[in-house]
């Protein structure tokens, strides 16, 4: 077998291969340049970007943990102008699918950058990132409540055109409620998962070492969990699902694959290997052929 056919057909968005680089973890793409090709990625999310610059929490905000890292940035961002006017320019080269990652503290501001973002004809989608305290209703957290991720997905679908993806928190009691929300309120896709709460204490000082006490576990301990998740989402929705969570290597993402996910997203492991996105998609290439599977749409999915 010469040739293997790693197109996904997202319905309004189509990937050239399954592999996403994911929000925060690879910057506004640009970083990332003299490692890779970035036409060689299915797409890759922007760093999380607000209606203005966000300077994030206080340092120390990056730890690592066993089999995985604890970050609170704080969403830090450069803000919407700056990348309109000095990030998407130098990418409109690229070919690769450009997904904006954005976020608001109300549903008004959602609604504000999804309409901005939808007058860049080069931006391929938009993923809400509602994982984020709803300063209106008191720090509630979008993503905790059907209803309250309802409204705002509801609002931001009424304003864009655009491939609309939801991220969903896997800090809920289930996640397939939030994910049926977001389906219904218009959403093309779901991303699953953010990062788990998580905490480390300092033996030495007896605080936590993060400034911000608590962070979002990533990487290869979160795996197992993000894969369970994607598998109950993937029989929940009829649309397609994003799989993310500890994905270090292409085993890892064919095992997303199988249990449902469409396409993948790796985060974490880029810190480690600047290159590992592309070496994933050669290697799903690889496996592929080593199983005689010459479209990756007709690779078998768990039961």
């Amino acid at each position: 077998m010469d040739k293997v056919d790693l197109t996904v057909d997202l319905g309004k968005l189509v990937l050239s291969n399954p592999v996403v680089a994911a929000s925060g973890t690879f910057g506004y793409g640009l970083e990332y340049t003299e490692f890779l090709d970035l036409n060689d990625l299915g797409g890759f999310s922007t760093k999380g970007l607000s209606l203005k610059p966000k300077a994030g929490n206080p340092v120390p905000r990056v730890i690592e943990t066993a089999s995985g890292m604890l970050n609170s940035i704080g969403l830090e961002n450069i803000g919407l102008d700056a990348f309109l006017s000095e990030k998407l320019p130098l990418l409109k080269m690229y070919k690769t699918r450009i997904i904006v990652n954005f976020f608001g503290e109300t549903i008004q501001q959602y609604e504000e950058m999804a309409l901005a973002l939808s007058k860049e004809e080069r931006i391929d989608a938009l993923e809400m990132n509602v994982s984020c305290p709803n300063v209106e209703e008191g720090g509630l957290q979008f993503s905790s409540d059907p209803e309250t991720l309802r409204q705002v997905v509801d609002a931001v679908r009424k304003v864009t055109d655009k491939f609309l993806i939801v991220k969903l928190s896997p800090n809920v009691t289930d996640i397939t409620t939030l994910a049926k929300a977001a389906e219904n309120a218009g959403a093309d896709a779901l991303s699953v998962c953010n990062t788990f709460v998580g905490m480390k204490v300092n033996l030495e000082t007896g605080k936590p070492y993060l400034a911000n006490r608590t962070g979002g576990l990533s990487g290869p301990a979160i795996k197992p969990l993000a894969i369970r998740m994607v598998y109950e989402t993937a029989r929940a929705v009829k649309i397609p699902i994003i799989g993310i969570g500890g994905i270090s290597n292409s085993d890892d993402a064919i095992e997303f694959l199988m249990a449902g996910a469409k396409a993948v997203q790796i985060g974490t492991a880029n810190y480690i290997d600047p290159k590992v996105t592309v070496k994933v998609v050669d290697g799903i290439r690889d496996w592929c052929k080593g199983n005689q599977i010459s479209k990756l749409a007709d690779l078998k999915t768990l039961e």
